[in-house]
């Protein structure tokens, strides 16, 4: 294959496929094996055949990277079960560790679930929540706090399951979407669609379920999806936010509603007593349940390079292990890009094909409903090329909120199934600036 070829298939970004329709769904690649039947519990050990997608050495069990001279080595310490380190923009697999074992992912499988759900409904409807939208909320879920017969926007739901990782926002949002099952079908059909082969959905927000399984390899591709679509990356990337609270009646008899402060629970953005937020991080996702173990998909940004990490079930037991082996492997993955030979590659979506187009020709896809529709700074593109973090509307609070101005070029849905490629990813400033 021509250089010229290589390097514009390795620059394709993945893109939302629930735009797509079922015609522009190709067979699924002669290297892709066929899933096997989800156990309940995930094995001891990785099985001796997983799936090759993305290239050979990517289902071989065991720690895959290309050392050579001037290639730092992999840290030592690093416990996860399974791992990868990515180049966001390239699709570079750039090492990895049991990429394609597949695990139970926790709540990280709500990326898939933002990147299904989240282009269908504008952020600002209104939604008044049911007793049966929470009534299949698992027990023992982590919630955001949503009440029965309180109205929610569509913006509140997401910062709940972005934040706060809020089952209860999930299931509300499920039901808004035709109900859990459809929105399950959706999440596998679209899985499909990008090529996470090691997926299968039962629950839509990640709670332990028999036969629930994702892999590294997966939960990256939903990352990068995910990431393509302006309202996904604000979600992700803010820090705290405010939140509705219970409507009450105040001292004169009068119904009241206040807010509350909601704080996002991936150490890395936030922080944490024993880690410091890591430099150039913006985003993506967190988990934790009784049969996963911590999981975790990562971006940061150094040097004009973007890397995507996931890190699934350290087995070291100390506090917030997860983020400090992804930190560990985001700081590998910075000194190595560029010196490092891929050994794999984060496949495209089944239906997308390259756009000639140039960049900056056109509207975003994958913000909430087409549009934010409030005239927020998100509704539309930025004058500048990135956007202040102090300029956050008042209902996304203090953080990164709506700081994702465009660097470079936009991602466009064009005519059937063509996207523009973005090789610069749109990440806060604030967030390159702040220092570990």
């Amino acid at each position: 294959m021509p250089a010229s070829k290589k390097t514009a298939k390795r620059s394709l970004l993945v893109t939302s496929a629930t735009l797509l329709s079922a015609a522009l769904i190709a067979p699924v690649p002669a290297f892709a094996a066929p899933k096997p039947t989800p156990s309940a519990t995930p094995s001891v050990t990785p099985p001796a055949k997983m799936s090759s997608v993305g290239g050979e050495r990517l289902g071989l069990a065991g720690t895959q990277v290309n050392l050579s001279d001037g290639v730092p080595v992999i840290p030592k310490d690093i416990s996860a079960r399974s791992w990868i380190v990515s180049d966001a923009e390239s699709g570079d697999v750039l090492a990895s560790h049991n990429a394609h074992w597949r695990l139970p992912p926790a709540s990280t499988l709500k990326m898939l679930f933002a990147d299904t759900v989240l282009p269908k409904f504008p952020r600002t409807l209104k939604h008044k929540v049911a007793p049966a939208d929470l009534a299949d909320v698992g027990a023992g879920s982590s919630m955001v706090g949503i009440k029965e017969k309180e109205t929610y926007t569509v913006h509140d739901l997401w910062l709940g399951v972005f934040l706060r990782s809020g089952n209860d926002a999930v299931h509300v949002l499920s039901h808004m979407n035709g109900g859990v099952a459809a929105t399950v079908k959706e999440m596998n059909e679209h899985a499909e669609e990008l090529q996470a082969l090691d997926t299968n959905v039962v629950s839509p927000d990640g709670y332990d379920e028999k036969g629930q399984v994702s892999s590294a390899y997966d939960l990256t591709l939903f990352a990068r999806s995910g990431l393509q679509k302006k309202d996904f990356r604000e979600y992700c990337s803010t820090v705290s936010a405010k939140f509705p609270g219970e409507t009450k009646k105040n001292k004169q008899g009068k119904p009241v509603r206040g807010s509350f402060e909601i704080q996002n629970t991936n150490r890395l953005l936030a922080g944490d007593s024993d880690i410091s937020v890591y430099q150039g991080i913006a985003g993506v996702k967190n988990g934790n349940t009784t049969n996963a173990g911590a999981t975790f998909t990562g971006v940061a940004e150094r040097g004009g390079k973007v890397l995507l990490v996931t890190v699934m079930n350290p087995e070291k037991a100390e506090h917030n292990e997860v983020y400090k082996e992804t930190a560990q492997l985001l700081d590998w993955g910075f000194r190595a890009a560029g010196k490092v030979q891929p050994v794999g590659e984060l496949v495209a979506p089944k239906g997308a094909t390259e756009s000639a187009e140039p960049a900056g020709s056109g509207d975003e896809s994958g913000e909430a409903g087409g549009g934010s529709g409030d005239g927020s700074a998100t509704g539309g593109s930025s004058a500048s090329p990135v956007a202040n973090a102090s300029t956050a509307s008042e209902a996304d609070g203090r953080g990164m909120g709506v700081a994702l101005g465009i660097a470079g070029g936009v991602l466009v849905l064009l005519a059937g199934a063509a996207f523009l490629v973005n090789r610069r990813w749109p990440l806060p400033e604030l967030v390159r600036r702040r220092q570990r």
